[in-house]
């Protein structure tokens, strides 16, 4: 793959053949970025799965760096003024229901009462294309509904890992101070850790990070690397 004069030129800034500590990585990215526009920080963990294993959950970051996010949850009539006092900007069911089949995403997040599953699978075409189907395993399908709005509020983030097993992952900012970038990639790969399964040595095997446009770090995550 082929790359422009400012990436090459970002690149050789640093030998990046070698692995750095997290702070460390976070400050190499800030420095190499390029682009005119705040650069997201995105980290990359490669993770030994077996076969048809998988991972998907959520965290909440220390530092947060996004926009507040506009929250749809499919409950019933009775339980719509509670999901809106609690924060969530549209909710309501069969209304809401039609308007995402009619092609309607005006929103990031959607979260579903149990009840109301079975009219939101219906929506598995336009919801699962997008990543916005409300999944148990993410907490998005809950009786509580005030819980979930409040902590996807305080930026309660998915992660999952794709079909090669790595967990591609928003972190922070070029703009944030790089010691929250790197307390925010801690708490990603605690949470990461807490699902291996079994005795699998070497879970997470490689961690890389890198800004939107710019090259990647490879990160020292272990003691002795």
């Amino acid at each position: 793959m082929k790359h422009g004069k400012n990436y090459r030129a970002a690149a050789a800034k640093y030998d990046l053949t070698k692995k750095y500590d997290i702070v460390s990585a976070c400050k190499m990215v800030q420095d190499m970025k390029f682009a005119r526009f705040d650069e997201t920080v995105e980290a990359h963990v490669c993770l030994k799965l077996g076969k048809n294993e998988s991972v998907r959950d959520t965290l909440v970051f220390p530092h947060q760096f996004t926009a507040e996010k506009k929250v749809l949850v499919f409950c019933k009539e009775d339980r719509v003024k509670e999901a809106l006092d609690a924060g969530a900007t549209y909710a309501g069911a069969d209304e809401y229901v039609e308007k995402v089949k009619g092609g309607w995403l005006d929103f990031d997040i959607a979260v579903a009462t149990p009840d109301m599953m079975k009219d939101v699978g219906r929506l598995g075409m336009v919801l699962g294309r997008k990543g916005l189907m409300p999944n148990p395993k993410t907490g998005t399908v809950t009786p509580d509904i005030a819980g979930a709005v409040a902590a996807l509020k305080k930026g309660r983030t998915e992660f999952r890992a794709d079909k090669g097993g790595v967990v591609h992952i928003a972190v922070g900012k070029c703009s944030m101070d790089a010691d929250k970038v790197a307390e925010n990639i801690r708490t990603l790969l605690t949470e990461v850790e807490r699902k291996k399964t079994g005795n699998t040595a070497n879970f997470i095997s490689s961690v890389s990070v890198s800004s939107t446009m710019g090259p990647g770090v490879w990160v020292q995550f272990k003691e002795g690397e």
